[in-house]
């Protein structure tokens, strides 16, 4: 484990924030390209990065507060401004939700976008991981496996060895996005690639749940679970209708 990785004076740089800022940039540099590739526009990248990363934190935050929502009844200036609850499913929804209005707005072509944006998602998503490992957190339920980790000083400590799900899921989105890499020159419809993205996620964060420790609410499932199963159904259907139309 590094939090931390240094500190100059009373600031402190921690792996988290910097495996997001990596995160955000190599996604950047790769979605630039593609977007060259495919005759777009790379100029709108800067303005869709900023939407993302201010809607992404904004719904990452609303999420939580929604999910331990007596929790911030009781301290909503402390809930509303501390530095947790970077929910990944309400940054993509907010961060979704922030570019879609900017392209709008712009009155851009949404479906080839969205596939350039699809395809650079799980590589971004694989750096966040890369930072709640070397933060400690977000790791899984107990196991005896050889490769199960202690955080001894995670977000909470773990003084026995658990699932390393952040390992899991950071190379379950590499494989996402080598499989969407090698697709991305396909003759495919426009929006196939990003719906496409939407199940192969879906799935892999689905049958990961099964070894977190998130809550479960209904029919033994947690909420992550039934956002999961919302995005699979929807890619389905989507890219079905696309490819019947083409």
């Amino acid at each position: 484990m590094y939090p931390e990785i240094f500190r100059i004076g009373p600031i402190a740089v921690r792996s988290y924030g910097a495996m997001l800022a990596l995160g955000f940039l190599t996604s950047a540099f790769v979605l630039r390209s593609e977007m060259k590739r495919r005759s777009l526009k790379p100029e709108l990248v800067d303005p869709m990065v900023t939407a993302a990363v201010l809607g992404g934190i904004l719904g990452a935050k609303v999420y939580y507060l929604l999910q331990y929502w007596k929790n911030f009844l009781g301290d909503p200036l402390g809930m509303a401004f501390s530095g947790a609850g970077l929910v990944w499913y309400g940054g993509l929804l907010g961060g979704t939700s922030a570019v879609l209005w900017l392209l709008v707005r712009r009155k851009e072509k949404l479906a080839p976008i969205a596939d350039s944006v699809g395809l650079v998602l799980p590589l971004g998503y694989a750096f966040g991981r890369l930072g709640c490992l070397l933060n400690g957190d977000d790791y899984g339920v107990p196991t005896e496996l050889p490769w199960g980790m202690v955080f001894p000083k995670g977000s909470p400590p773990s003084s026995e060895r658990v699932h390393p799900t952040q390992i899991y899921e950071m190379t379950a989105s590499l494989a996402i996005f080598a499989v969407l890499w090698k697709l991305r020159r396909k003759p495919l419809p426009d929006g196939v690639l990003f719906w496409m993205y939407l199940i192969l996620a879906g799935a892999e964060r689905f049958a990961v749940e099964f070894l977190r420790t998130n809550r479960r609410v209904i029919l033994d499932l947690t909420v992550a679970q039934m956002i999961s199963a919302v995005l699979v159904l929807s890619g389905a259907i989507s890219i079905v209708i696309l490819l019947w139309r083409s």
